[in-house]
């Protein structure tokens, strides 16, 4: 007869919890990239240091379907001509091809926001790059779940 002790359903329940918990917390923006995606990446920034914050990137944690996944990304700037977004710039790590899209801004337009709908074809990484004024260059990245993919998947 095995004596040992029986988890209790309140200490399962607190497990899970838990590993729920430490999935929603966020990853490092420059955690390892696909090798397409980081040429990409590599392309846009050239030798210039890539930075954290600034951006803010929305989309869905999970897509019923890759074929139309929503996203926002916008860019804290005040729109200024020495202070303004020249580039913001989009990539699905695990595509066939990682380019999504790139979107130009100019101090007359107010604010760098975009408004669009990606395809992913399988659960991966969507990274955004944003290019400013001044040479610096920001990167920001979210996981999207996948149910059905948008890419032949």
């Amino acid at each position: 007869m095995n004596n040992a002790p029986q988890p209790s359903r309140r200490g399962v329940l607190a497990l899970a919890a838990g590993g729920m918990a430490i999935s929603l917390l966020p990853r490092p923006a420059f955690a390892q990239m696909s090798p397409a995606t980081q040429a990409a990446v590599d392309r846009v920034r050239g030798t210039r240091s890539l930075q954290e914050g600034r951006i803010t990137l929305r989309v869905p944690p999970i897509a019923e379907n890759g074929n139309t996944v929503p996203l926002t990304v916008s860019v804290e700037s005040p729109m200024t001509a020495a202070d303004h977004v020249k580039a913001i710039h989009l990539f699905a790590d695990k595509n066939p091809t990682p380019d999504l899209a790139t979107f130009q801004f100019t101090p007359a337009m107010g604010r760098a926001s975009a408004d669009t709908r990606i395809r992913l074809g399988q659960t991966q990484d969507v990274v955004a790059l944003a290019e400013m004024s001044n040479g610096s260059v920001y990167l920001v990245r979210a996981e999207v779940k996948v149910t059905i993919g948008g890419c032949g998947g």
